[in-house]
């Protein structure tokens, strides 16, 4: 027995192409851990299911001055975004979260939530607004610590 509009087939059916993705988060203004917390809860719901997500982790801010301290995490997430997708999803997240300046020209600043798109599966873009691996990550300790935790478990 079918569903209304299913055709019966030899097999499960084959849904959109799933990609493994992992996004570095972080927050340096607010109750940092929450944010961490909600970004989460809104990726799971915008870009797909979190699979695997590293322990926190408090970081002195990188590439600019600031007397907050950053909670940074990353996570592995399964989705069927494409890369533009997903940087729109992600900007979306941060937007609906309060951030209303983004970096530009490498110029930092303290921000509520920051989502950067590290890996996504093997590919390598490099357009204007979107790098993909990010292009500073082997540089950012705060990056590559949680990535390498996670890294190993994040199966497709």
């Amino acid at each position: 027995m079918t569903k209304a509009g299913e055709q019966l087939t030899g097999g499960a059916a084959a849904g959109p192409k799933m990609h493994e993705v992992y996004l570095g988060l972080g927050s340096n203004l607010g109750d940092r851990e929450r944010n961490i917390r909600v970004a989460i809860e809104k990726i799971n719901e915008l870009v797909g299911d979190v699979v695997r997500q590293s322990a926190l982790y408090v970081t002195e801010p990188w590439g600019f001055t600031s007397d907050n301290r950053f909670v940074n995490a990353v996570v592995c997430c399964m989705s069927h975004l494409s890369p533009r997708e997903l940087l729109r999803a992600t900007q979306q997240i941060e937007r609906d979260m309060g951030r209303r300046v983004k970096s530009v020209n490498r110029q930092y600043h303290d921000r509520l939530i920051d989502i950067d798109i590290l890996l996504y599966d093997d590919l390598s873009i490099d357009e204007p607004d979107l790098v993909i691996p990010h292009p500073l990550m082997q540089q950012r300790d705060f990056v590559m610590r949680p990535l390498e935790e996670i890294k190993k478990g994040c199966d497709r």
